[in-house]
Order: C-alpha cells, then structure tokens, then sequence
C-alpha cells in the first residue's frame, strides 16, 4: 500500500456567523509503490496453501472436486466493530493494476489510476482497503474488521508478526486465507497481531464472519486491508467489472461504485485532531461534554469527496432551533479528507444537549453534545454503571452488580448463554476471540465487550 500522509489546508465556504472555519485535512498517498507482498513472500504462501489444501482434501475436510459452474460472489471485506463509534470505518487507496508495463504504467479496472506499481515489476494484485479516520486508534482499540467475503474453509494462517509497520520492509505479515465452493481463494492480509479468529486451518467460516482486526503488518504504510482473490485456475483476479478488466465479469453481490462519496463519521472535540507521524496513535481529542464558555470542534470525515462536492454543516440549539449553517467545496479531489467548524461561546447560547450535523453526497449524520450540562440521562447513567473484570477474561469475569441474565455473542452473531453464580459470569467455555457481551439486570440492559485470551 502507499503511503498515507496528513497535509493541513484551508479552504473557504459560506459562513453565517463569524466562527472559525471551515478548516481540512486530507490523507493523500505518495508516488512510491510498496509492495503488499514482496514476491518471494507471495510464491512462498501460494505454494504453502497448495500444499494445505492438498492435506484437508486427503483428510476429508474438502471435496475432490469442486462444483462446476460459475464463481462465488462476495460481500464487503470490512466492517466495523460493533461497538465503534463510525459511521464508516474505511476507504480505497488502490486496486488492482491491470497495466504490466512497469514502473509508473498503471491503470484500474476503469481505465483510471486508482492503483500502483514498482520499479521491481511488482503491479499491485489486489483491492487496498484503508481505515478512516484514526487508523492507528482504531487499530489499537479493534474497531474495524476483516471478515469473510464468502462462505469458505481456512486453508491457512499467518501470525506472529509486528503490525506496526510504516515503510518498506521484508516482513512477513498476518493473514487468514479462505478455499471458496468454486475453488477460488481469498487472501485477507495485514492484520493486527494476535488478533485472528481462533478457528484453525480446516474449519468453515461463513461469509460475514470475523477474519482479523485490520492492521499495518509485513510491507505496509499504514493500516490497512489487501484483499486478493484467485480463481480456481490459480489465475489473479480483480473482483470489479469496468471497461479495462478483460478477465471477466463482477465477482460482488453488490458492486460499489469507482467513486464512492460518504460520511465517515462525525464528532465533536476539544481541540482539532491531531495526526502524528506513522506509526505513532493519533490524538483524537474527543469530547461531547462541554463546560459554558469551551469552545466545541464540530469535525466530519469523509471519503471521495469530487472537485466541487459540498459539504454541508448545521448546528441544531437543544430546543431544536438552527444556530449556525455552512458550507465548504473541495477545489482537489479528496480521497479521504475532515472538516472543521469552532464554535464560539456567543453562538453556544443554550444550556442543553446540542446537535451538530454533517450532510454530503445525499447523507446526513449527526452528533450530539452537551453543552453546560450533563449529556447522559439517569437511564444512560445506569447503564454506563454496569461493568465487569477482569477484561481480557480467562475463566471467571465479576460484574459490579447484580444482574439477571449474561449472553455472549460471537463475531458470527451467535448468542451463548452464561451461567450466573451470584454477581459472577463463568467463561471457561467459551472459545478465545472478542465477544459482545449483554448484560441484563433490573435497572437496565446494555452490550459490554469482552476479549477472552
């Protein structure tokens, strides 16, 4: 994957009061292709899942021949944690280069240059699925997933490995690899260490089930997804349909389009973000609850954002009222950008909880804050008292109060029931992985998670 820097610029829309603002940064990509998989690494995996798959067929765990016909089609790579507080969680950088003429002759599946090649005759052999906003925050606290894109059986696992790589390098990255009923085998790489689903090589997953967190492993910029696909010929595969892929047709359920304009998220802060350099965790400085006389930062993130596309911002008083509107134009397309507005004192003129919303490419998002006042109701507040140690769990985990009925439900979605004995949960049952946990006690019901080691 390329490289992904900040660059701070400002750029001017409409405003209606006299507020700072609007202000942007975008994450842009250098010029230098970096190998996902240096190609001694790439032949070394191919060979290793041929012989995996040679050993799961003798042993009964995949049939002799695969079903004829067409190919599997397949959903979205990337999800979010459950429990994260994105809208969206990711963005493209690159597809595949179906240009072999090397370096600097590239050009995707629609004749664009949404893509990249190497010096060394490497030309990029897969889909690059970057997390946005805050890919190292998320990394570090799990928010965003790689799951199956198929129903499959894992024919091989890599592990071990650091996932805080930045820049060129020979390490071998974490990954999970998945034999498809067509034949066909998808490669989920880069992902964070230790974090892959505890299924071993031979087990089924179905698709939409937890593969990995997303992470920055082996010859990687950032975090990121590199998800590649080869038939069952053993031939690469670009999974999108557009005038300059002449191997085939649409391998998705639901092709997204080449550009694809969303809100990421919205917030509020305390101070603009702030973007270290890799592989350093950014500085969020979230914040939804605001002394009388703080200044609040009213941040959207955004993807593909086209030359001329607005963004739109409103900010909503607790009684329902429009305080402040705005608006802002990219002159540059943006593949991944933020903006902000500051909110001064003499607009924030209610005690109360406020609404602050970001409106681009035919959606709106909003978030709340509190302003002088608490933003939890004495129903949120009781939820929020609910908690459980220790977390990581091994046998045992201790809940803070007494609670009526505990379910643990897997990445998959299913529902496991725990034993209560008094204001304890046993585990000891459960497979390792990252659960949802919801928790059920008199005053309240809410969803915790749990790492089980």
């Amino acid at each position: 994957m390329k490289r992904l820097y900040i660059i701070g610029v400002l750029l001017f829309g409409s405003v209606s009061f006299a507020q700072d603002g609007p202000f942007s940064g975008e994450y842009r990509f250098n010029t230098d292709g970096v190998e996902c998989l240096p190609q001694q690494q790439r032949l070394e995996i191919r060979q290793r899942l041929s012989q995996n798959v040679a050993s799961l067929k003798q042993a009964g765990k995949i049939p002799d021949r695969m079903p004829d016909g067409g190919h599997v089609l397949f959903d979205w790579p990337v999800v979010k944690n459950p429990e994260s507080p994105y809208n969206n969680v990711w963005s493209i950088s690159n597809h595949v280069d179906h240009n072999m003429a090397f370096p600097n002759n590239i050009q995707d599946y629609n004749c664009g240059s949404r893509t990249y090649d190497s010096s060394s005759g490497y030309n990029h052999a897969g889909v690059d699925i970057f997390t946005w906003p805050f890919s190292w925050f998320q990394m570090q606290n799990n928010q965003s997933w790689a799951v199956a894109a198929a129903n499959g059986i894992i024919i091989g696992k890599d592990n071990g490995n650091s996932d805080q790589s930045c820049n060129f390098n020979n390490n071998n990255w974490n990954a999970v690899y998945l034999l498809h009923e067509d034949g066909s085998v998808s490669w989920y790489g880069h992902l964070k260490n230790n974090s892959l689903t505890s299924k071993p090589v031979g087990d089924s997953v179905e698709s939409g089930e937890y593969l990995g967190v997303i992470g920055s492993s082996g010859n990687s910029t950032g975090p990121h997804l590199h998800f590649e696909i080869y038939d069952a010929q053993d031939n690469l595969v670009d999974a999108y349909q557009g005038t300059c892929n002449t191997w085939g047709d649409s391998w998705w359920n639901a092709q997204k389009p080449y550009v694809d304009p969303k809100i990421n998220a919205v917030f509020t802060h305390s101070a603009p973000p702030a973007f270290p350099n890799c592989p350093q965790l950014e500085i969020p400085n979230f914040r939804d609850q605001f002394n009388i006389g703080e200044i609040v930062y009213g941040v959207g993130y955004f993807s593909d954002q086209a030359v001329g596309a607005n963004v739109f911002i409103n900010l909503n008083r607790p009684d329902g009222t429009l305080a402040y509107t705005s608006s802002a134009t990219a002159n540059s397309f943006l593949y991944a950008s933020y903006w902000y507005w500051s909110f001064n004192p003499a607009v924030l003129n209610q005690v109360g909880t406020w609404t602050v919303s970001f409106t681009f490419g035919g959606q709106t998002v909003s978030h709340q804050f509190a302003y002088g006042t608490d933003l939890l109701t004495d129903e949120n507040q009781a939820i929020s008292a609910l908690s459980f140690y220790p977390n990581p769990g091994n046998e045992q985990i201790t809940f803070n109060r007494e609670i009526t009925s505990v379910t643990a439900f897997s990445a998959d979605g299913r529902g496991i029931p725990l034993t209560l004995q008094g204001w304890s949960a046993n585990i000891s049952t459960l497979p390792t992985g990252l659960y949802i946990l919801k928790a059920v006690s008199d005053e309240a019901e809410v969803a915790l998670k749990l790492v089980k080691l």
